[in-house]
């Protein structure tokens, strides 16, 4: 009778660790399916009208959440705060997602840098609320403080693509937007439009808009042509400037206030409203 026992118990409990390893499997898959549907809806929101970008955005923000803790996860919810900032989706949208990629951090302890720096940027720039006291955080909000005193000390000499030189420098007394873009740039490209807009509207009051790509000027100046650009474009194709300015992702954006100091500042795309709130901060209405 105990002999039975013993091997009824032993299949039970293998019955019961095929049914667990099943489980188990089957929890991984359906993870995994997650994750791919989530990547697949971050590829494809640029393609979304902006209208419904911000609903979008929050919507995949708590999809996140509710993933395992895992670096996949670290990994889209910091994917998604990149394409939060493309623009103007709402506060609440971008509270969401700072929050979604806090909690992601905090549940996996990544010990990456990029996606603590990505939060800090989210903190730092866009002003959302954060609860996160992981040192490499702190550093990089650190960083991005150090990095403001440089840019109001920062200069350069570029030629733009009728060969005039323009230093930074020599623009005190107007009020400066320095772009840093490019051409293959989805997000530069759609800000484009309402720069040039604000410099027509606003180049009588003293504002000087220079735009700065390190590509090559055969491929700059027909797209320049085709976009119907007016203001100042300049060439850094040795991204000197580009570095000595700590630009790291395009569309970069600083505004100098007609003293030289740095009013505003965007790390990625913005929509007229947004341009109109950080020139105010120049002085310029």
């Amino acid at each position: 009778m105990a002999f039975r026992l013993s091997i009824c118990g032993r299949a039970v409990v293998t019955v019961l660790i095929g049914a667990v390893l099943c489980v188990g499997l089957m929890g991984a898959a359906a993870g995994q399916a997650d994750r791919q549907a989530i990547q697949r809806k971050l590829s494809g929101m640029r393609s979304l009208p902006d209208a419904e970008r911000g609903a979008a955005t929050k919507q995949i923000a708590l999809e996140i959440r509710r993933l395992p803790a895992s670096a996949d996860k670290v990994n889209l919810a910091a994917g998604l705060a990149n394409l939060a900032t493309e623009g103007d989706f709402g506060r609440d949208a971008l509270q969401t997602v700072t929050t979604t990629l806090e909690r992601a951090l905090r549940e996996t302890k990544d010990p990456g840098g990029y996606a603590y720096a990505g939060l800090a940027r989210l903190v730092y720039y866009e002003g959302m609320k954060a609860d996160c006291d992981a040192p490499l955080f702190a550093a990089a909000l650190a960083e991005f403080k150090a990095a403001d005193k440089e840019l109001e000390r920062a200069d350069f000499t570029l030629k733009d693509l009728t060969g005039k030189s323009w230093t930074l420098q020599a623009q005190r007394g107007k009020v400066v937007v320095v772009n840093f873009w490019a051409t293959w740039c989805p997000p530069c490209r759609k800000e484009l439009p309402d720069l040039e807009a604000l410099h027509k509207r606003f180049a009588a009051k003293g504002l000087v808009i220079l735009g700065i790509t390190d590509e090559k000027a055969d491929v700059v100046k027909p797209f320049v042509a085709r976009q119907g650009m007016t203001y100042p474009v300049l060439l850094d194709p040795d991204r000197k400037a580009g570095k000595r300015f700590r630009v790291e992702g395009i569309p970069r954006t600083l505004i100098y206030g007609r003293t030289g100091k740095l009013a505003a500042q965007a790390v990625d795309m913005r929509t007229m409203k947004q341009f109109l709130t950080l020139l105010s901060k120049a002085g310029l209405r």
